[in-house]
């Protein structure tokens, strides 16, 4: 089959694309930006890449007539706070420009809606839902609750609750309960549904075999660690207070750990089981969908991660936009320095920040992160998805990677704090010597003031982590 998958760059559409694949279909990728989309090797002569942006109608001209079948795997959760407009938007281009071509079936994973009183973000999951069922095509939706894998956002905030926080003063929403479900198997439901005639026009809640709460969730999590963990649950906790508390502890935006706030006041508990026995599939429990995560997490091989998400940072950028860094009125630090072993240069560049630091003056770039929590920012702890490769769009602390090509030797960094103005920062090897700049261009005197008052901190910190790079 001919198929279309939007969302190809995100969490779940970069392991549902290979199982396509290896399925034996053709899978067209709709993206955004196409310089941050890198498919493995071995797929490519399988796959074929349109830009198209669900919020710009003249795009989706460029969806091929032949489509089969399409998954619609895109949300804006932490984006702008008029996410929910901007949704039905693109819920509607999209239905429209699919009207257009002969696709037969639409797959669309969606959040559990069985609760009264639902929040904003499910509410417009709804939303959405409601707008692609009006079009001339099937539409299978498939909605599930928390999802565990390596890289989700759900398993690295409990990661970061449980093993940073021995004794946790948590809010009431602890003990809302919710089914949650492993990554493998949402990938199991979304490849198997396609062109199954009995999931047409209708919707399913996925969900694993246990109904846990949040704190048993965050307690069976802490066992599974070996660690011994402490939960105490209070009621004046309201819910800027815990938005706040999920932001500074955990490595999420300020606006993502909003709208997880207020989802999680919301159960988020399946209907029933009846596409089980439809597709086939028993998901695995709770605790085996951790330790599933725990492997890949060990083993280096996390496909996606949620932090790569260009919402999860500050802002979301077209990379084309800034992958040429400019010189007119800039502010640079540029500083030089020969080696002698060049793939140990290499590696030492392309494992930096994340676990292993910034060689130097790791203190300062915490402070750094710390501050721009403060402001709103992403901080350090996004880390970084692998621990010694980089691609294009890939988080990396609180910088996003724009340009990352180890043969040609160069690797460049877009800051994603809060600054009063844009930076880049890049490593570049010329023959035997590492060329390493800093550019800053600045917004206004505030922009002006602050390139100032960092720049004596330059002297040592860039000067030493250089040395370290080259040693």
């Amino acid at each position: 089959m001919n198929l279309l998958l939007t969302g190809a760059t995100g969490y779940i559409g970069k392991r549902l694309l290979p199982v396509l694949v290896a399925q034996g279909h053709h899978v067209v990728c709709g993206v955004r930006d196409p310089k941050r989309f890198n498919p493995p090797e071995s797929i490519a002569p399988h796959i074929s890449v349109i830009t198209i942006d669900l919020l710009d109608e003249e795009s989706l001209k460029n969806i091929p007539q032949n489509i089969d079948a399409a998954y619609y795997l895109v949300h804006s959760m932490s984006a702008a706070s008029d996410y929910k407009d901007l949704e039905k938007q693109s819920a509607i281009y999209f239905r429209e420009a699919i009207n257009k071509t002969q696709t037969k079936q639409v797959i669309y994973l969606s959040g559990i809606v069985n609760d009264k009183m639902l929040s904003e973000h499910l509410n417009s999951r709804q939303t959405v839902e409601h707008e692609l069922d009006k079009g001339t095509y099937s539409l299978t939706t498939l909605r599930a609750g928390i999802i565990i894998g390596s890289g989700s956002a759900s398993f690295e905030i409990i990661r970061d609750l449980v093993e940073k926080l021995p004794v946790m003063i948590t809010p009431r929403w602890l003990n809302t309960k919710c089914q949650p479900i492993g990554i493998t198997d949402v990938i199991s439901f979304l490849s198997s549904a396609l062109n199954n005639s009995e999931t047409f026009d209708k919707n399913f809640d996925i969900g694993g075999p246990d109904i846990l709460t949040y704190k048993e969730m965050l307690l069976q999590f802490a066992e599974a660690r070996g660690l011994e963990r402490h939960i105490y649950i209070v009621p004046v906790m309201t819910p800027r207070l815990s938005s706040y508390w999920l932001y500074f502890v955990t490595s999420t935006s300020y606006k993502l750990a909003i709208a997880l706030v207020n989802s999680m006041k919301v159960e988020v508990v399946c209907r029933d089981n009846r596409i089980n026995d439809i597709l086939g599939i028993a998901p695995v429990s709770y605790k085996e969908a951790l330790s599933k995560a725990f492997k890949k997490v060990e083993t280096n091989e996390i496909i996606s991660s949620w932090k790569d998400a260009l919402s999860s940072g500050s802002m979301n950028i077209i990379m084309s936009d800034f992958i040429q860094v400019p010189t007119h009125g800039c502010f640079i630090d540029s500083r030089e320095q020969t080696f002698s072993n060049r793939e140990e240069c290499l590696d030492r560049i392309w494992r930096i920040g994340g676990e292993t630091g910034w060689y130097y003056g790791n203190r300062l770039w915490k402070l750094r992160g710390f501050i721009d929590k403060l402001y709103g920012g992403v901080g350090l702890r996004r880390g970084r998805t692998h621990s010694n490769a980089l691609y294009p769009g890939d988080a990396l602390d609180f910088w996003r990677v724009l340009y990352a090509n180890k043969e040609e030797g160069r690797l460049l960094l877009f800051a994603e704090m809060k600054l009063p103005g844009d930076a880049w920062l890049e490593f570049k090897i010329k023959d035997k010597t590492l060329i390493q700049t800093a550019t800053f261009r600045p917004v206004g005197i505030s922009g002006r003031l602050y390139w100032y008052s960092v720049f004596p901190f330059h002297g040592f910190i860039f000067k030493n982590m250089l040395n370290h790079l080259t040693a």
